[in-house]
């Protein structure tokens, strides 16, 4: 009884486990920080240059600050996108060698 509480509370049963469950995860990830980057970048593109020269024209002061506040929270967007994505990018090589590593070690205890 001990023994079954205990592998309960435990985050993960095994390293081939916690390794599959992320590989499993990883390209959701890595795709969602791509479509934030892209996502950003339209809405900067495309968006915001009207919308600042609507602002220019006929907007008060509280408009072009809050228009300067979206472009700096859209580039620090892209920033932390671009962030996430080297992030998986790196970790992604360093999961791979691990799961051959690991299938090569399994492989050859059988």
């Amino acid at each position: 009884m001990d023994e079954s509480r205990k592998e309960a509370r435990l985050p993960l049963r095994t390293l081939h486990e916690f390794l599959f469950e992320i590989e499993r995860e990883w390209d959701k990830f890595r795709t969602g920080s791509l479509l934030s980057i892209v996502t950003s970048l339209l809405l900067f593109v495309l968006f915001l240059p009207r919308f600042f020269l609507f602002t220019l024209r006929r907007g008060g002061p509280l408009d072009k600050v809050f228009v300067f506040a979206i472009i700096a929270t859209l580039l620090y967007n892209v920033y932390l996108a671009y962030g996430q994505h080297e992030f998986y990018r790196r970790w992604e090589k360093r999961l791979g060698l691990l799961l051959h590593m690991e299938e090569e070690i399994l492989g050859e205890e059988r």
